[in-house]
């Protein structure tokens, strides 16, 4: 009986030892930063300003509504007329996932999957589907390079330009893999490719970003 006993009381002492190692690898894992493999996620620890605000633009309509970026810039001139506060000090982020993905793209992407056709995006200068983009740097202080300026961050969902991928590829019987490839090359100089618009809005509102869907 005392053999078994003692036998007992190894195997509980043992399964302690490995539960609390288990645990100890579990609580290690929670501290660990993130790896943020192929992603340019580091914007988000130097984002610094007391005041930040983030647009979800996951669902926007620029055929409907050519001036996406009014909010943001009301946001901006606000914060800088009243407190005198400008970036640094203030934060703004503009997050886009699918229907709005022709605002991160480049002229080149806009003529060659007409971009402008497909989201019914109409040119103000040639009143006809646009083959360029119309809200990349018209001369306005309140085009995608005017806000990038005053610090603004615009992100691309990775998901979302996969599914934009593969209905171009559809329509333009070409390999989605080439699609894609070429979709992240056009994209506009200091876009952030996050993984996806859902974890980008978490992470963005747990470093103290509010949260406005215009």
């Amino acid at each position: 009986m005392r053999e078994v006993s003692g036998r007992r009381s190894f195997l509980t002492v043992l399964a302690s030892m490995t539960s609390l190692a288990a645990f100890g690898s579990d609580a290690a894992g929670q501290n660990a930063s993130p790896s943020a493999g192929p992603f340019d996620m580091a914007w988000l620890e130097q984002v610094k300003g007391k005041h930040k605000q983030l647009y979800d633009l996951g669902s926007f309509d620029l055929g409907a509504d050519n001036r996406p970026l009014r909010f943001c810039k009301n946001f901006l001139d606000t914060f800088r007329d009243v407190y005198k506060l400008e970036h640094p000090g203030v934060n703004t982020a503009a997050g886009i996932s699918g229907p709005a993905i022709a605002m991160n793209m480049s002229d080149r992407v806009w003529e060659k999957y007409k971009l402008g056709e497909r989201s019914k995006i109409i040119d103000p200068m040639t009143k006809q589907p646009s083959v360029r983009n119309i809200f990349l740097d018209d001369g306005s202080d309140i085009s995608i390079k005017a806000m990038q300026a005053r610090g603004t961050i615009f992100w691309q969902c990775n998901v979302a330009l996969g599914n934009v991928a593969q209905q171009l590829a559809t329509q333009f019987k070409m390999p989605v893999g080439e699609v894609r490839a070429d979709l992240i090359a056009g994209l506009n100089p200091g876009v952030k490719l996050m993984p996806s618009h859902v974890m980008a809005l978490a992470l963005a509102q747990e470093r103290g970003f509010t949260y406005m869907r215009p």
